[in-house]
């Protein structure tokens, strides 16, 4: 009954509407096993984009850009379980529960593939391992300044796991002072000051990029939504394991295409910046781990973009739109 309900929707959810206050409440929450995730879906077509976000950031993530794709296709982005509007998932939160997830609420909602599959940061761990586990649903991935720890020197993964040991402390924190009532001003990772859980979200809030009401929305969620905490806290844990889990299953795509979008201000960086000499061989590394990517698939690219963060969606969009609207017409070829 529950998936009929969430098909029962599907005329109004999919048309979305202006302005990006349609990230600002509910979509259609579609039955995922033991969990229920929340989808945005816009325009008609095929094959569906499907948009996987960043750590600590749910749908909102896309919305300079998935409205664009929507003008020629059927564009998804949703919220993984715990964040945004989805309800509570089972821990641990792997990437491989998440594409599994993921996986079964699509199904259910009604929403066809092969898919292209959209990843940004943390979300590209994510989509990896959907193209993995369910090949035959996936027709092309896009790579947004993905998270590529698994294919870095030893060396950087080692300081990327340790530099990851306080984030999941800091979201129980977080998680605790939201339920007890107190303040949501809570100790940092590393011994670093106090930080506001509420603001540790996307880039940090308020986002300049979405509108005023957007931005209201999402801090009213970090503020009163306990599981967006023990959400972030499981996935951070389970980062090293979805990592070894890619190395050990990674295989090939064929000609399915692939395009790997680089901004050279990746996060997680020495603390002098990108423009530091540690911070520029860092990113470097990370740009070369990116382009590792390219030997998945004979169709195939990698592109800079120089002049943006980490959150190209955000900055340049178009360039993103461009790297989706190439893998849709290669798949539709």
């Amino acid at each position: 009954m529950a998936a009929m309900a969430g098909l029962a929707l599907a005329p109004s959810w999919c048309r979305g509407e202006p302005g990006d206050f349609v990230y600002g409440r509910p979509g259609a929450l579609l039955p995922a096993g033991s969990t229920r995730l929340n989808f945005y879906c816009m325009g008609s077509g095929s094959p569906t984009v499907v948009f996987d976000a960043g750590y600590s950031d749910w749908s909102p993530a896309w919305a300079k850009v998935q409205p664009e794709v929507a003008r020629w296709t059927r564009a998804c982005s949703y919220d993984r379980a715990g964040s945004g509007f989805s309800d509570p998932g089972v821990n641990p939160r792997t990437s491989a529960r998440i594409a599994d997830e993921l996986h079964a609420a699509l199904r259910n909602g009604g929403i066809p593939g092969p898919y292209i599959l959209v990843g940004h940061a943390y979300g590209g761990d994510n989509i990896r391992t959907f193209a993995q586990r369910h090949r035959a649903q996936t027709a092309g991935l896009v790579l947004v300044d993905a998270d590529a720890t698994d294919l870095e020197p030893r060396s950087l993964q080692e300081a990327d796991h340790k530099g990851h040991l306080g984030i999941p402390v800091f979201f129980r924190a977080c998680r605790d002072a939201l339920i007890a009532g107190r303040s949501l001003e809570v100790s940092a990772p590393a011994g670093e000051p106090p930080q506001r859980c509420d603001l540790a979200f996307f880039r940090g809030l308020p986002e300049a990029t979405w509108s005023q009401e957007l931005n209201e929305k999402v801090a009213e969620l970090t503020r009163s939504k306990a599981p967006i905490y023990d959400a972030l806290a499981s996935e951070m844990e389970e980062v090293p394991g979805d990592e070894a889990y890619l190395q050990k299953h990674e295989r090939p795509l064929g000609s399915r295409p692939i395009r790997v979008l680089s901004s050279g201000h990746h996060g997680g960086g020495p603390a002098g910046g990108a423009d530091s000499p540690q911070g520029r061989q860092f990113q470097e590394e990370v740009a070369k781990a990116q382009g590792q990517w390219l030997r998945l698939s004979t169709d195939s690219k990698q592109v800079f973009a120089r002049k943006s963060s980490e959150y190209i969606q955000l900055d340049e969009p178009e360039i993103v739109v461009r790297a989706i609207r190439e893998v849709y017409e290669a798949v539709r070829r």
